[in-house]
């Protein structure tokens, strides 16, 4: 597609694989793909409204998402119906994997959101994590995930995620 191209970007499903089962898919539009990040474009894929108490992600909702195929996290920007963006909700995740049209990913429970502004940085789901028991049964893999978990932090304390998504 060119860069005056009229027409819309091509569509890709993004099947999220949580404990070996199908989590979540839905349509998204493939924005961007350099061979390393993925980057996609769709509503807000969730049944109604999604209140964590610190954001509430509804209808129409708009994310933009960076997958990596050689980092285990992924980065969503979450923008409301009017455009104003929300925050950052970061998945740890396998590495991503895209073929014929799917892209998926694996989510290892450990989450970050980040607010907006930047103050509001929370680490989500580690109990769920530490019950998975992949630290028992893939021990590599826990350490990655808890070590992209640590630079996700790191990078929104010190200056926010905008490297990572320019």
């Amino acid at each position: 597609m060119s860069a005056h191209s009229a027409e819309r970007p091509p569509l890709v499903e993004v099947v999220l694989v949580k404990a070996g089962r199908v989590k979540i898919r839905y349509p998204a539009e493939l924005l961007g793909d350099d061979g390393t990040r993925v980057t996609v474009r769709a509503p807000w894929a969730g049944d109604g409204v999604r209140d964590f108490g610190f954001v509430r992600f509804e209808p129409g909702d708009v994310f933009t998402e960076h997958y990596w195929r050689d980092r285990w996290y992924s980065v969503k920007e979450v923008r409301a119906a009017d455009g104003t963006l929300k925050g950052h909700y970061c998945d740890i995740t396998r590495p991503a994997g895209l073929s014929a049209g799917r892209l998926v990913v694996e989510d290892l429970d450990l989450d970050l959101w980040v607010s907006a502004d930047g103050t509001d940085v929370r680490r989500l789901d580690e109990d769920e994590f530490a019950a998975s028991g992949l630290a028992v049964t893939d021990p590599e893999a826990a350490t990655a995930a808890a070590d992209a978990l640590d630079e996700l932090d790191a990078r929104a304390r010190g200056g926010g995620l905008g490297g990572l998504l320019g």
